[in-house]
């Protein structure tokens, strides 16, 4: 017997068979918990996408003024429920979740835009489960709110899926700050063409179309939330108990190289009030040199228009608004030629608004307000036109401080040139973008 085993420890025919016994319980176990570390990798990957979703969702209903809800009935809810909602598309196991507005500690603990979620999900592990007494339990939380998103001094209010913002031609815009269009059309921003666009960031409720048109460098923030209107607590003046200026009319606004200066002694108007011109379908024609003081220019069914190339306007601390007494037939603007030399005011009811259309205006998506200034012209404030398209056409070339286009469409063609600058201590400026964005 001692002999066979001596002549059996020899035998080396048997070792691989005995070290792969012996070795089974180890690989077994290492390919067991090898499949449990992906399936709870995979059960977390997908709750914290749910959580990161549903948060997002409960912001978005914050910023657009609706309720966020509650997450008690997952499986029964519906869009007044937003977070839960969420959660019914992109959940498919058994949760347990906590939705908490603001979120409670933390950073965002006073941000009232704050939402957070937190989820849990208690899993048998296939392989590990054998040898524990309970499920774990796999956790996932996220936290949304709004941030800032850039500074931007472009606005197009569009909200359908027509295209808001269009560059062609060789437009070479230069406008140091960002453009953002509510629409939603997956061409919401676009640049064609030999065009040249040095904005950032693009941004859009919608698409944008990536080209090389736009800049080096140029941020593109397709499907954020909708810009508000800037301007959308400001109102037109009454267009009545003020004096018409169309009173001082000399007849040397209607003939090329006369000058008018209303701002020289003896003017018969002050800086500083409120003027109107009413004229009922007609419009402020300047065709000469007109140069006006300080004040509120009401236009009453009355357009502006500038088509001689040896006309100007100057106005400082001005602004121009275009309504109607009647709430209909409000007037446009086509400054297509000449020397524009106006600033908005830098306090009071139209602080940083240069020209302001009423937005009774009727809708138009066409060449309705054209702008195209010589090399020498100075803007400065905001171009308003809340329900009409507005359009930088030809070539322009203009000094454009801290310049702001708020408008239905906008639209940059021809060869134009824009470069935007704002100099210290104006009272324009440009208008804060926001977005939604997890932060924890």
């Amino acid at each position: 017997m001692i002999g066979f085993l001596k002549k059996l420890w020899r035998n080396k025919r048997g070792n691989a068979l005995v070290l792969a016994g012996a070795a089974l319980p180890l690989i077994v176990g290492s390919a067991g918990l090898a499949s449990d570390t992906i399936q709870w990798a995979l059960w977390k990957r997908q709750i914290q996408r749910a959580a990161d979703s549903a948060a997002m969702a409960g912001v978005y209903a914050i910023v657009q003024g609706k309720t966020v809800g509650t997450c008690s009935d997952i499986a029964g809810a519906t869009y007044a429920n937003p977070v839960a909602y969420d959660l019914q598309k992109n959940v498919h196991v058994n949760i347990t979740p906590t939705c908490t507005m603001p979120a409670p500690t933390g950073a965002f603990a006073a941000d009232p835009d704050a939402v957070r979620v937190d989820l849990s999900v208690q899993k048998q592990l296939s392989f590990s489960g054998m040898f524990m007494s309970s499920a774990p339990v796999i956790s996932a939380s996220a936290t949304a709110t709004v941030v800032p998103s850039g500074k931007y001094c472009a606005i197009s209010l569009i909200n359908t899926g027509t295209t808001g913002i269009s560059a062609g031609g060789s437009t070479n815009l230069n406008l140091g700050c960002g453009m953002i269009t509510n629409s939603i059309s997956m061409d919401a921003a676009v640049a064609f063409g030999s065009s040249t666009v040095t904005a950032s960031p693009i941004a859009a409720v919608g698409g944008i179309d990536a080209t090389d048109n736009w800049g080096a460098g140029t941020v593109l923030q397709p499907f954020t939330i909708a810009a508000e209107d800037p301007f959308a607590s400001v109102n037109p003046p009454t267009p009545s108990g003020c004096q018409k200026f169309s009173d001082w009319d000399t007849g040397n606004n209607n003939k090329p190289g006369g000058t008018v200066d209303l701002t020289a002694a003896g003017s018969p108007i002050t800086a500083g009030g409120t003027y109107c011109l009413k004229e009922s379908g007609g419009s402020f024609d300047i065709k000469g040199n007109i140069i006006l003081p300080s004040g509120t220019y009401v236009l009453d069914r009355t357009s502006m228009s500038m088509t001689n190339n040896n006309a100007s306007l100057t106005c400082h601390s001005c602004t121009f608004v275009l309504t109607s007494a009647t709430g209909t037939g409000a007037g446009n603007i086509s400054l297509q030629g000449g020397k524009l030399d106006l600033s908005a005011p830098d306090t009071g009811v139209y602080k940083g608004l240069a020209i302001y259309q009423d937005r009774n205006a009727s809708s138009c998506s066409g060449n309705c307000n054209l702008i195209n200034g010589n090399a020498s012209s100075i803007l400065q404030g905001a171009i308003y036109v809340p329900k009409q398209q507005l359009t930088f056409k030809g070539t322009s070339g203009m000094n454009t401080n801290c310049l702001q286009m708020v408008a239905l469409i906008l639209e940059f063609s021809g060869n134009s040139a824009i470069s935007n600058t704002c100099p210290a201590g104006s009272g324009s400026g440009a208008f804060d973008g926001k977005k939604v964005r997890l932060v924890a």
